[in-house]
């Protein structure tokens, strides 16, 4: 027997290449006010889902793709004009109901559709942990190349131009990884839950951190202590594992944001 016969162990190295990936990803997502893009790219990945099976195909090569085209759509018409939060809604929503009604299609091919909706880490095999691995050293060195424009595109996009560097070009990048890491994730917290573990690490660490760098640092590590605790809170309480990693990381987010407050009313 070896090490990764264990089910837990292979789930807890699922769920912690998944925090690798969306750590630096979900802080630039909190620095650049992205939640509901990141909402309705996960959505996406439904209908991702369903024409995967419904052609034979790769899931995760199927989630992908519609990942990436829903970001890429986005991106575009945003900066044509429409309205960025009637947008993503309308697409959001759209996306993951068409993804469901195409699922029922389906005739002959088994789905376990929550567990696409919620993930099921707990049923991570070998071969979906070199999918996960492998996508998130693609995320981590895609964020290490283009750190410093994305930096400075976030920051300041005039600052960027200045630089020669494309804020647009600089979104792309953002969108690709994005793509990769709600492909990644599906397996693990289903298309609903992953924009929570891009966001709430992220937003947990932010007020501690003092440079970029350090709350990437942070949201990995509370990501990752969100996954142990998840999966420990599942397997005594039978709990559903996805969202009881969620729940987790909610409640340190309620710690960070109470800590904040004692802090500020002490220095008042």
């Amino acid at each position: 027997m070896t090490l990764l016969d264990d089910f837990l162990i292979r789930a807890t190295l699922a769920g912690i290449g998944l925090v690798l990936a969306a750590a630096p990803l979900g802080c630039f997502v909190v620095w650049r006010r992205m939640a509901y893009f990141g909402d309705a790219t996960a959505h996406a990945a439904i209908l991702g889902v369903a024409l995967a099976l419904a052609f034979q195909l790769s899931i995760f090569g199927g989630v992908l793709v519609v990942s990436l085209l829903m970001a890429v759509t986005v991106s575009t018409l945003s900066s044509r004009g429409y309205a960025m939060d009637t947008l993503l809604g309308v697409l959001a929503h759209s996306a993951l109901a068409f993804g469901l009604v195409a699922v029922s299609f389906l005739h002959g091919v088994r789905v376990d559709l929550m567990a696409y909706l919620f993930g099921d880490i707990l049923a991570v095999g070998r071969g979906d942990l070199v999918v996960i691995w492998g996508g998130a050293a693609l995320v981590l060195g895609l964020m290490w190349w283009r750190w410093s424009a994305l930096l400075t595109a976030t920051i300041n996009p005039d600052l960027a131009y200045a630089a020669g560097i494309d804020p647009r070009r600089e979104q792309l990048v953002l969108t690709v990884a994005l793509a990769v890491v709600v492909a990644v994730a599906i397996k693990v917290v289903g298309a609903l839950l992953i924009a929570a573990m891009l966001i709430i690490p992220a937003a947990t660490a932010r007020p501690f951190a003092s440079t970029p760098e350090r709350m990437v640092l942070a949201a990995a590590c509370i990501g990752a202590l969100s996954v142990a605790g998840g999966l420990q809170v599942s397997l005594y309480w039978d709990t559903p594992t996805g969202p009881s990693i969620v729940c987790v990381v909610a409640l340190l987010f309620a710690v960070s944001s109470g800590a904040q407050m004692l802090l500020r009313g002490a220095r008042g």
